[in-house]
Parts: structure tokens; sequence; C-alpha cells
């Protein structure tokens, strides 16, 4: 059975929520946007290829800070209205330079940063 984007769930702008997970360890690095040009293009070059909503344009991850994702498997949620990129990261996915952008927990109601950036 072939993928078709167009039979994914979008919201009303037409966009995907889509989590980036590090292949191999699972760690869960970033949420970004995808419209169904943004998949066909990752799907068909291997690079994470996301929808900017400020910039209202694609971004392929790493293209501007060589902290590319490499895609190794694109997963469909069973309502088929979220994506889950495993890929390979390289340096950080974080744009504050950190490994992840879940770098912040609330302990007892307090904000805790768990990792500072890399570089």
């Amino acid at each position: 059975m072939s993928f078709d984007p167009s039979t994914l769930v979008y919201d009303n702008k037409g966009l995907i929520p889509c989590i980036a997970q590090q292949e191999g360890t699972g760690e869960v690095l970033m949420m970004a946007w995808m419209n169904a040009d943004a998949v066909a293009k990752t799907l068909e070059t291997g690079k994470v290829t996301y929808w900017s909503r400020s910039r209202q344009a694609f971004w392929i991850k790493g293209e501007t800070s060589g902290h590319t994702q490499a895609l190794v498997d694109l997963r469909v949620d069973c309502d088929r209205d979220c994506l889950l990129a495993i890929v390979r990261q390289e340096g950080p996915a974080c744009h504050t330079n950190r490994r992840s952008c879940f770098y912040t927990s609330v302990v007892e109601g307090e904000e805790v940063e768990l990792m500072k950036p890399m570089v």
C-alpha cells in the first residue's frame, strides 16, 4: 500500500505536528509542524523538512546551522493526526543550541533547566 500525505489529518491551517526522536536512544528532540508538501519533501529527500509558521516557508532542519536531521523512519499515529520522525540528529536540535527543545522541567511549581547549550 503506497503512502499518500493527503490521507493525513491536518488542522485548519493544513498543518500536522511532527515529533523528532533520536534513532537508537528514543530521546525526544523537538516538535515542529509539517504540511503535506513538507511530508512529501521529507520522504523524497531523506532530509527532515518542516513548515515555518512564522516565515510561511519550508525549512530543512540544519540547512543554515549544520545541525541536520536525516530521516530514518516516518511513523503515523493511530488517528493519522500526528507524525513521529525517527532521525539521525547531528549536533543540537533546539535553536537554543541544546540537544533537545524539552530542556525545562516543572518541579513543584518551579521551572528547572535540565541542560545547558551544547555550543
